[in-house]
Parts: C-alpha cells; structure tokens; sequence
C-alpha cells in the first residue's frame, strides 16, 4: 500500500471513529447489558420466565379470560412471546362485527401475565432491562432521530473496522502480540487499541453489519417499492413476510367454542424441539375462523429452522407454510441468521457472557481510540488553544461515556426499590443522574479522576444491587439457586462479580498513580 493510499484510510479511520465514538460507545454499553436483558427483567420483577422464548402450554384460560373483559367475538388476536420472559404481549383489533357496538370493542394492546391474568400497558410494564435494550439503538433520543442516527453510527463503525483492517494488515500479527504496559501512555493505549480490537474484531464486524441492516433497513424499503413494485409498499412487505395473515369474515358464528390448547398440543407432538411464541386467531368465533402458530425450532437442535401452520377451526383442516424440518428458505435464512447474529440468543449464558465480554473490551477498544486521538494532538509544540479544545473534548467524550457505568448500576438499586416505575420516570432519573454525572466529571478536569470516579462508583453500587434485592424480596442468590430461579440468581452473581473486577481496576490505577 503506498504512503498516499495509507494516509487515506488513517484519516478515514481516525475521522469515522471520533466522530462516532461516543454514540457507539452508548450503543456497546448498553447493547452488552442488553444480552442479559430478559434476566435484568426477571430480577426487576421478582418473576422468573415460565419458559424460554414459549408460549404457555394452556392458551384456552388466557382466551377465556380475555374473552370475559373484552368480548373476543370476531376479533384478529395476536398472543406473542418477543424474550424469555413470564408476560405475554396481547394485540386485539377491532371488532369486525358492526352490531357488537360496546365501549371496549376497539382494538388494545398489553402485556398479560398468564398465572395472575393481569394486564399492563407498554408504559406500566416499562423496565430497565428494556430501557438498556431501547438505549442500545438510541430509541430515547427523539424517536426516529435515534433510531436512524444509530443505524448511520454502525455503518461509519463498519468503515472504521475495514480502514483499521487495512492500516494495520502487514504488522496485524505481531502488533498483536505486542503489549509494552511500561513504555510511554501513547504506546500503551495504541498497544490496547491494536491488541483488543483484534480479539474483538469479528463480533465487531458482525454486530456492525447486523446492526446497520436492522436500522437502515426501512430507508431501502421505499425506495425498493417504487423501483421494483410500482409504488405498492404492501406488495414489498408480503414479499419479506413481515405482513400477519387475513381471512375474510363470514359474519357467521362458528358452531363450536374453539380449543386451542390441542392445536398447540398436536404441533408439539408433531415438531417435537419446537418453540411456539406466536399465535395469531383470525375471526374469533367466527365460522372462517383460522389459527396460525409461528415459531422455530429450539436452537440446540438446529440454528435456523422456522415452522409454521395454519388450522382451520371449523374444518379442523391443517396446513404446513413452512416445516422446521425442512431447508429453510432463502429469505428465512437470510433475516433468521441476522437476528440470531446479533442478539446472540443460540447459545444460552455461555454465549450472552462471551458477548458481554466482547462488548466491554469494544467499549475500550473506543476510549483508547478517543485516548490515541489526543495524546497525538497535545504536542508540546502545538498552540496552546488548540491543546485545550482537543483536552476539553476528550474530557467531555470520557465524561459522558465511563458515567454510564454508575449511572446503570445506581439505576438498579433504584428500580429494585421504586418497582413498579411508568417509563417517564425511568427515563428521568436514568439520564437525568446521567447528566448530572457527566457535567460533574467535565467540571472536575481531569481524566485520570474521571475513570477512578466511574469505576469506584460504580462497584459500590454494584455491591449493593444484590443486597437491595435480598432487602426487597427475603431471597439470596443460592436461595434463587435452590428454587431454580435461575434469572434472578444470575443479576445477583453477574454484578458481584462484576463490581469485584471494576473495584480491583480502581485499585491498581490508584497504585500505579501514587
């Protein structure tokens, strides 16, 4: 590579990274929280998941007893499980028969728990564990502005990730292999730079592109419409079979009450491994009335294998969409692998632990970067303002990111006294404390105090989540253990060891600046 071409890629890799950093840095933090977001939810709520990523085996109890509340007759019910968690997502449309004219007869939307029958709204069940996983696609920063900004965020990362590939390709194995801790800090933090954004660099690649896909995604849609489909959005959704299924009304009552809990039954039987955690009814108690069950089958007997049917209630008529036993297709393939890539949900703990890792060690990959950044700017031999605004910057960036650490781990102990929150207050306090934090460390002017603060801080926060869950709830993590409440056991343990990690990283830098 000529010195010309190599100038190229350093400053587009050095200019996407600084420009991004703290965005990305937000999105790796609380992406790496996110793996381990079903479990921060069960611990929240004191309720471990009935099952993993599956619907209830019994659904007639809950249709029965949404039937008593809101009159199901000739309504499209959709009943989804989107996480291993205990609740239930429910969506009602609109009566379809104009005569049932009664105050409830629109169309609703909750959460359900199928033990207790209680409903929540999107707001009332909001939680942390889903305020970390909306935070990692910057949701919470003027929603579609964030949603977009973090999809451009991961596209930048991905050119950052080639350019730095291509800069460092002919010393990328030995730079490896070389750490000098001893040498001067520019040294260090380059060594740290190379070194770990090597170990990380495939998850990196693979949460870069699977992120710019999942966000970019709807700005190729229309302008795919107009090109291919004549303008027909609707035809180009049920090309990607993103649309539910319909059936026309008959506006004639279905001779029996309808029994789901054998169609659930039969499919499990027949598609043993198979994790139903969807169900869409169309035209309850209609004579056209249809079931669809959608799920795949479990990740430890094949990685992408979607099954899906349809019943006919009157007929007792089944029809195979799709067989999980099946090749998948095309499409199936491409959007299943996709979202198992990025969420990293096919491997059980073992695998959200390896990703929380990975995601760490990318959020230094990040300060180091930012670090590099400036000490090759705050030269001695540089004017004076120019010095200070690349130290101010760095600060600010510093600030903001490593407070997010104390941030989340007062927020637990918050939660676990306050549950149950709405979502408005979660999101003031969390980046209320947030800013609070960030404008106390840029204030402080001093970079080494910013990362002592955010670690010390935050590991003595995290020695307290466990002990204000015991507060809460009389239960220790060997007794979570014991009643196989295995989530709850797990936000516990995750965050004493944790604390313990960050608490011996204050003490060594505070050793090494004594």
């Amino acid at each position: 590579m000529g010195n010309r071409l190599y100038n190229l890629f350093f400053s587009l890799h050095t200019v996407s990274g600084i420009v991004i950093s703290v965005a990305l840095y937000i999105i790796f933090f609380a992406g790496s929280f996110s793996f381990f977001r079903d479990d921060i939810i069960a611990w929240e709520r004191n309720q471990n998941a009935l099952t993993n990523d599956n619907l209830p085996a019994q659904i007639d109890p809950i249709l029965d007893s949404l039937n008593s509340r809101y009159n199901l007759n000739s309504r499209d019910i959709t009943l989804k499980t989107y996480y291993a968690e205990r609740r239930v997502s429910v969506n009602l449309t609109a009566q379809k028969d104009t005569l049932l004219k009664k105050p409830d007869a629109g169309a609703h939307f909750f959460y359900l728990d199928p033990l207790e029958f209680t409903e929540q709204t999107y707001t009332e069940s909001y939680t942390l564990g889903e305020f970390l996983y909306r935070l990692h696609f910057l949701t919470q920063f003027f929603y579609p502005v964030g949603y977009y900004v973090s999809g451009f965020v991961a596209f930048f990362f991905l050119i950052a990730i080639l350019t730095g590939l291509l800069i460092h390709w002919k010393k990328i194995i030995s730079n490896f292999y070389t750490f000098r801790p001893w040498a001067k800090l520019k040294t260090l933090w380059t060594d740290a730079h190379t070194a770990l954004g090597f170990i990380g660099l495939p998850f990196q690649f693979v949460l870069a592109v699977t992120g710019a896909f999942f966000m970019l995604k709807i700005l190729l849609l229309s302008p795919a419409a107009i090109t291919l489909y004549g303008g027909d959005e609707q035809k180009i959704y049920e090309e990607l079979e993103y649309n539910t299924p319909s059936f026309e009304f008959a506006n004639q009552k279905l001779a029996r009450k309808p029994e789901l809990d054998l169609v659930l039954k039969n499919t499990r039987t027949d598609w043993p491994d198979f994790n139903i955690n969807e169900l869409i009814i169309n035209n309850y108690g209609d004579a056209n009335m249809y079931v669809t069950v959608k799920g795949q089958q479990d990740y430890s007997a094949k990685f992408n294998a979607p099954g899906q049917l349809q019943y006919c209630v009157a007929t007792g008529e089944t029809t195979i969409i799709k067989n999980p036993y099946a090749n998948a297709s095309y499409l199936d393939s491409v959007k299943n692998v996709m979202y198992r890539l990025h969420f990293g949900d096919y491997g059980g703990y073992l695998l959200h632990i390896i990703s929380f890792l990975l995601g760490i060690i990318t959020c230094v990959v990040i300060i180091s970067g930012v670090m590099i950044w400036l000490l090759a700017r705050d030269k001695k031999n540089a004017p004076i303002k120019k010095r200070t605004f690349y130290r101010r910057v760095a600060l600010v960036y510093l600030a903001i990111c490593l407070s997010m650490y104390p941030v989340t781990a007062v927020s637990f102990v918050v939660v676990k006294f306050a549950y149950p929150y709405n979502e408005t207050s979660l999101y003031w306090f969390y980046l209320g404390i947030w800013a609070l934090a960030s404008l106390y460390l840029i204030l402080r002017k001093n970079r080494t105090y910013c990362i002592k603060f955010s670690l010390l801080w935050g590991s003595i926060f995290g020695f307290l989540i466990p002990i204000a869950n015991y507060i809460m709830t009389g239960t220790g993590i060997w007794k979570n253990f014991a009643a196989a409440n295995y989530q709850i056991a797990f936000v516990d343990l995750f965050w004493i060891i944790l604390a313990t990690c960050t608490l011996f990283a204050f003490f060594k830098i505070k050793q090494s600046n004594s």
